[in-house]
């Protein structure tokens, strides 16, 4: 959604997960809209609510004339003031989107959610969320009902067994953050067969929710952060989580695997440099994240056209996708 540059409220942030569109319903994208809190900043200036929202239909007033311009997603939460009646929390969050997302990963499929929006509309707090009882977003809470799940449906014939990484891309270039050591350079591969991957990177396998957490809690210190006017722990990178699901089946002597990819991104956020303030480094960082930010909506665009499209009409350059001009869409 664009709206005028300051506005009072920013719609926060939009997350979405893919799966193939082969499944029981038809769609193989969903789209989630989040409204947050204000900011102490909007708050100094005294900011009013441009936002409304029924249902899943979220209306955007403009300030000027007043007229509604509705916008409707899959799923819309309502996150702007706790005392609401239908306020949103993450835990609400998490049962709309979390839940259906998890259980493709256990039919098998690849999944990817993506938390997308502008600095400070608070994609980090709806991915990893805070460390106090019920803040804990969407990410942990995920792995958190993974395992317990494996550990309430785990029989004789069937394992499980789970590899995680989790990486940033900084300024075009890649980063281990579950390595030390890690100068911050891998280079992205593509495999024959198993498609696009990151030279070197750590998979380490993990038997549980508290393995899993010790190294979400690695990661993010890792993770490299700065102020901004506009965000005072503005992510500077692309967060990438991803877990490698894999359910064996043993019958007799034949055995079968089941693989799932679980790829959980927190975006760094889109800016405008006469906004944040940035100069220096930090201008450099916002114009590599809005390069990046660009080419993935060019992506989704040149799919989404790719697949609406009429195949005796569709023009041969229309089949290109530009997922090579940056590291975050390869």
């Amino acid at each position: 959604v664009s709206l005028p540059e300051t506005p009072p409220l920013r719609i926060s942030p939009t997350t979405c997960f893919a799966r193939l569109p082969n499944m029981a319903e038809s769609a193989g994208v969903k789209v989630a809209v989040r409204v947050r809190p204000f900011n102490e900043r909007e708050k100094a200036r005294n900011a009013a609510s441009i936002v409304q929202m029924k249902g899943n239909t979220v209306q955007i007033i403009n300030p000027q004339t007043g007229k509604p311009n509705p916008f409707t997603y899959d799923h819309a939460h309502w996150s702007l003031n706790s005392a609401d009646e239908h306020f949103a929390s993450q835990e609400t969050v998490y049962q709309d989107v979390g839940r259906e997302f998890l259980q493709h990963a256990f039919e098998g499929y690849n999944v990817c959610m993506f938390a997308y929006g502008q600095t400070g509309a608070g994609k980090s707090y709806t991915m990893m969320g805070g460390r106090e009882d019920g803040e804990h977003g969407l990410i942990p809470r995920l792995c958190q009902e993974l395992f317990a799940r494996i550990s309430s449906t785990q029989t004789a014939g069937v394992s499980y067994s789970v590899q995680v990484s989790y990486m940033e891309i900084y300024n075009e270039k890649v980063r281990d953050l579950l390595n030390p050591r890690s100068q911050g350079n891998l280079r992205v591969r593509e495999h024959p067969v198993l498609g696009p991957y990151v030279e070197d990177l750590s998979k380490l396998v993990v038997s549980s929710f508290d393995d899993v957490n010790l190294l979400m809690d690695e990661g993010n210190k890792a993770r490299t952060v700065a102020a901004t006017n506009m965000n005072e722990e503005s992510s500077r990178s692309h967060g990438v989580f991803t877990l490698v699901f894999t359910q064996t089946t043993t019958l007799n002597t034949l055995s079968t695997e089941k693989v799932s990819k679980i790829s959980l991104v927190d975006l760094a956020g889109s800016e405008r440099a006469d906004s944040t303030g940035a100069t220096g480094a930090r201008l450099k960082e916002g114009a590599n994240i809005n390069k990046s930010l660009t080419t993935l909506g060019k992506v989704i665009s040149a799919l989404a056209e790719a697949s609406s499209a009429d195949p005796k009409k569709k023009k041969k350059t229309a089949d290109f996708i530009p997922s090579r001009d940056s590291v975050l869409t390869w």
